[in-house]
C-alpha cells in the first residue's frame, strides 16, 4: 500500500489547490496509508497555517479514519486520542495521541509537565 505525506492529505482536506487535489485524489485511490506522524503534523498545519478550530480539526481526522480509501496507522489509537481532543478542550491533538500510542503499547503513565495533558487519565505530572 501506498503511503501519504502532510502536503498530500492537506491538500485533500483544504481543496485550495485544484490540480494538487485531483492529483491527490488520483494517488489515493488505489488506497493510501497514514501513519501517525503524518496526521499529527496534518493537524499542526491545519491549525497553526490554516487557522482551523477544533471542531474543525476535530472532523478532518473523523472524515480521514473514514474515508474510503485511506487507512490510518492503528486506527483505533487515533480514534481513542480524538475522543479525548473532543472531551478535553485544551489538550493538542498531538499530545493525545502520544498518550494512546504509549498506552497501546504498554507504556503508561506517561510523564508530562503540560498542564492540559496531566488532565487526561493515564498521564502524570513528575515529582
Amino acid at each position: 500500500m501506498r503511503a501519504v505525506d502532510t502536503n498530500l492529505l492537506v491538500r485533500l482536506l483544504v481543496q485550495d489547490d485544484p490540480a494538487q487535489m485531483a492529483a491527490a485524489v488520483r494517488f489515493i485511490e488505489p488506497g493510501a496509508w497514514i501513519s501517525h506522524l503524518v496526521l499529527a503534523e496534518t493537524v499542526w498545519v491545519l491549525q497553526a497555517v490554516y487557522r482551523r478550530t477544533r471542531a474543525q480539526l476535530a472532523t478532518a481526522v473523523g472524515l480521514l479514519l473514514d474515508h474510503q480509501h485511506l487507512t490510518v496507522q492503528d486506527a483505533d489509537v487515533v480514534s481513542a486520542a480524538l475522543g479525548h481532543f473532543r472531551r478535553q478542550q485544551s489538550a493538542d491533538f498531538s499530545d493525545c495521541l502520544i498518550l494512546e500510542i504509549a498506552r497501546k503499547a504498554g507504556h503508561a503513565p506517561v510523564g508530562s509537565f503540560d498542564r492540559e495533558l496531566n488532565r487526561l487519565p493515564g498521564v502524570v505530572r513528575p515529582r
